[in-house]
């Protein structure tokens, strides 16, 4: 079928409005001694690549097959490690997200279910906020009462000598049905005080690192602050009631922000976690 120009034009605006729908499926489920990976299956801009597995461990990457998220994409990533298994998912680079053709914020959603003793790390590479770039993501958890969780994520707001694009987090814990952690943040243009003095003070990059663990209720963790100069960065480590531990970090650079999140993580560690 030949199109006319004006229906080009108008299918051309329509895909731009639209943008790019993809989801990536894992699910990690245990046996003998060990963990597989019965569904692993990505579309759009994730390729999802299976790495050596450690111990009963299977390791995940999730490789970008395209330039995403741009505005108007819908982005989804659901993980799920059944009762007994252990999941490790990290990216090969890091995620950019870029101005799209449409005005539409992209979104970035992960869904990730951890079942009884189950363990799921989640540790990819940063989230670069690109100028002119409008992101909403949002992580979604839900836990067993003895699942095992370490979630990491760091965003870096504006490539090197740019302004930074706009970003906004949210980030849901529920444990046994019950939420153990909700909030949400805003970076960026038009986000009200960001870089101020009670935020970011000024810093261009900031990160958080969730523990969740059963054995925090008998051995938890005392609050500590991280870093020994502000300008150069600084970690808090705050106990939640969960068992959890919280670390939020801000720092100039992505370095010393990998640097700080890194000492937390050390810090925060758990046999079951080693």
């Amino acid at each position: 079928m030949t199109l006319t120009t004006e229906e080009f034009v108008s299918a051309t605006k329509q895909a731009a409005t639209i943008g790019v729908r993809a989801t990536a499926r894992i699910m990690a489920a245990a046996g003998g001694g060990t963990t597989t990976l019965p569904v692993l299956d990505g579309d759009g801009p994730f390729e999802l690549r299976r790495l050596r597995s450690r111990r009963n461990e299977a390791r995940v990457c999730i490789v970008g097959a395209m330039s995403a998220p741009l505005g108007g994409d819908r982005l989804r990533i659901e993980a799920t490690a059944q009762q007994g298994a252990a999941l490790h998912i990290t990216s090969a680079a890091a995620t950019v997200a870029l101005r799209g053709p449409t005005d539409q914020p992209a979104t970035y959603d992960v869904q990730l279910t951890v079942g009884e003793h189950a363990k799921l790390q989640w540790l990819p590479k940063p989230l670069i906020c690109a100028a002119g770039s409008n992101l909403r993501q949002t992580w979604s958890v839900d836990l067993a009462p003895t699942a095992r969780l370490v979630l990491r994520e760091e965003q870096i707001l504006g490539r090197t000598a740019e302004a930074p694009g706009h970003v906004i987090t949210r980030l849901t814990v529920r444990r046994g049905g019950r939420t153990l952690l909700d909030q949400e943040a805003e970076y960026g243009s038009g986000a009200p005080g960001w870089d101020g003095p009670a935020i970011l003070a000024g810093h261009r990059t900031t990160g958080q690192l969730l523990v969740i663990d059963p054995a925090f209720e008998d051995d938890p963790l005392e609050a500590q602050l991280l870093g020994e100069a502000p300008e150069d960065g600084q970690a808090v480590l705050t106990p939640l009631a969960g068992p959890a531990v919280l670390v939020t970090a801000i720092a100039p650079d992505g370095l010393r922000l990998r640097h700080l999140l890194d000492t937390a993580q050390r810090a925060s560690r758990r046999p079951s976690f080693r």
